[in-house]
């Protein structure tokens, strides 16, 4: 054999391996284009069906709404948008009607300035009930009307639209805590809860039964129910933080599980789609307000009363986060 023939034949050898090595590292690839595929395609399919599951409309109320539309396209991410979030008692201490909303926050996101706002709205808040022409504690709108007479009663009281609700069983805020791994909060104040020791000024990881504890004390705190709102603020500001993070994607059928039995809400799922890509930058910069009055009480029934200079006080704030003043 000639030098010359077996330099041929050892760059065929060189090419056919080329030639192995390419196919194993392409067919590689390509097992993992389709594994990772169907992983997209199932994260996509799972998504949809608990959204579906917990999707529910507001009712309308024909006679006596207070219910505004506006345009609004969260698909642009340009336009703000308000949240009525509500905790609903039902299940607690083996509860099992409809229940009351034992917290109510409004929150408005603005993708302009990349700002979150929670507002606490006080359960015993004295006010018009739309729908039933009467004045009483905000937190029975829910009782008395479901959704659409709670999400009217709080438009009429802000004046201004609320284009989502979310409401979820406060039992289950445990569950939704540990799904998203935990959050950590700084506690205002020393107390024990349930068992939990809390220590002021000192950052805190919580599960979800600790979450839940720091979150319901009331009767040690000297600010009562404002300063239990002010907790049930942080959780819900650590959980907002906690699944607009990473980990809690990965962790999403622990998050929907969780979710499809605990939740309802009127965010379509291409809605929540458009907000987690387009607005999730703004759930890093949250700011807390109160809504604040004095208790009082009339019939022998305790009210929050609300001075009309702090409704407005809130009204303009809302509406500056909103950009329809």
């Amino acid at each position: 054999m000639t030098k010359q023939t077996r330099i041929n034949k050892n760059k065929r050898k060189k090419t056919s391996s080329r030639k192995i090595v390419f196919g194993i590292v392409f067919l590689i690839f390509n097992i993992f284009m389709l594994i990772g595929g169907y992983l997209l395609w199932q994260v996509y399919s799972d998504i949809r069906s608990t959204t579906d599951e917990i999707y529910e409309e507001v009712e309308a109320q024909e006679e006596h709404t207070s219910r505004q539309e506006r345009p609004l396209d969260v698909d642009a991410g340009e336009d703000p948008f308000s949240v009525l979030v509500m905790g609903v008692d039902t299940g607690e201490y083996g509860r099992i009607e409809r229940g009351r909303t034992d917290t109510m926050m409004v929150l408005t996101v603005n993708p302009n300035t990349e700002q979150t706002s929670i507002v606490s709205i006080p359960r015993d808040t004295y006010t018009e009930i739309i729908g039933r022409g009467e004045m009483d504690k905000i937190n029975h709108a829910y009782a008395f009307g479901g959704t659409s007479m709670a999400v009217n009663s709080v438009q009429n009281l802000f004046d201004i639209p609320i284009d989502y609700y979310v409401s979820v069983n406060m039992e289950s805020m445990q569950q939704i805590v540990d799904a998203v791994g935990g959050i950590s909060v700084v506690p205002p104040m020393n107390f024990s809860q349930g068992g939990y020791d809390f220590v002021e000024g000192q950052s805190t990881h919580m599960e979800g039964p600790k979450a839940l504890e720091y979150s319901r004390m009331r009767s040690s705190d000297p600010e009562g129910d404002y300063g239990r709102q002010f907790r049930q603020r942080q959780v819900l500001e650590g959980t907002m933080q906690r699944i607009a993070s990473f980990d809690s994607v990965m962790n999403y059928r622990s998050i929907l599980g969780t979710l499809s039995s605990n939740m309802k809400t009127n965010m379509a799922f291409d809605d929540m789609l458009d907000m987690f890509n387009n607005y999730r930058n703004s759930a890093s910069n949250v700011e807390q307000l109160q809504l604040s009055g004095s208790g009082q009480m009339q019939n022998g029934v305790y009210y929050e009363m609300i001075p009309d200079e702090e409704i407005t006080r809130v009204q303009n704030h809302l509406k500056d986060e909103l950009e329809i003043n």
